[in-house]
């Protein structure tokens, strides 16, 4: 049924990007260089490549007529709004980040943003994290976001130090082992 006649909006079209982390209020937008090239890159390829191709084909498939039934029409107004709600979304990244390069912090053993920091549990079992935005986080390649749990616990602490993380499982005992800044790749 057509919007015309229901009370239903598109609120799900009208949010940035629903699946993104929040910042948290009154926070920056921390970044390393390579999470901000990353997010850069994206809003060029999407503004300068897919959106005015995206465009083309609006514009060709409203030229062949009644667009009520008109798939390349339909199909392409729908990714444009997408592609522009991603492109606002990455907008408003990129003008409130705060670019933090951790390859010019002086060597300290002490946990700040962009850290790469080893750390033990009880057992010995050694696990390393990168310590990043939450728009670069990455569990899988050891890349953590400043707000996660396990980010907070260690921001702060010194090599030696025993934090305490509470994870899903429960409370954890880590000893940070070592804490090193290096420039980290995309």
């Amino acid at each position: 049924m057509n919007k015309a006649f229901v009370k239903e909006s598109d609120a799900a079209d009208e949010e940035d990007d629903i699946g993104a982390p929040a910042l948290p209020a009154g926070s920056k937008n921390y970044m390393t260089p390579a999470g901000y090239a990353q997010l850069d890159a994206e809003f060029n390829q999407l503004w300068k490549v897919e959106r005015p191709r995206l465009v083309e084909t609006i514009h060709w498939a409203a030229s062949n007529g009644d667009r009520s039934e008109n798939g390349d029409y339909i199909y392409g107004k729908k990714r444009l709004r997408e592609v522009d709600r991603r492109l606002r979304f990455l907008s408003k990244r990129l003008e409130y980040a705060e670019v933090v390069d951790p390859a010019t912090r002086e060597d300290t053993d002490q946990v700040f943003f962009g850290a790469t920091v080893t750390v033990a549990d009880t057992d010995g079992t050694e696990s390393t994290y990168a310590i990043v935005g939450i728009d670069e986080a990455d569990a899988g390649r050891g890349r953590i976001a400043w707000i996660s749990p396990m980010a907070r616990a260690l921001l702060k602490a010194r090599e030696g130090d025993t934090v305490t993380v509470q994870t899903p499982e429960g409370r954890r005992e880590v000893e940070i082992v070592e804490v090193r800044y290096v420039a980290l790749e995309q």
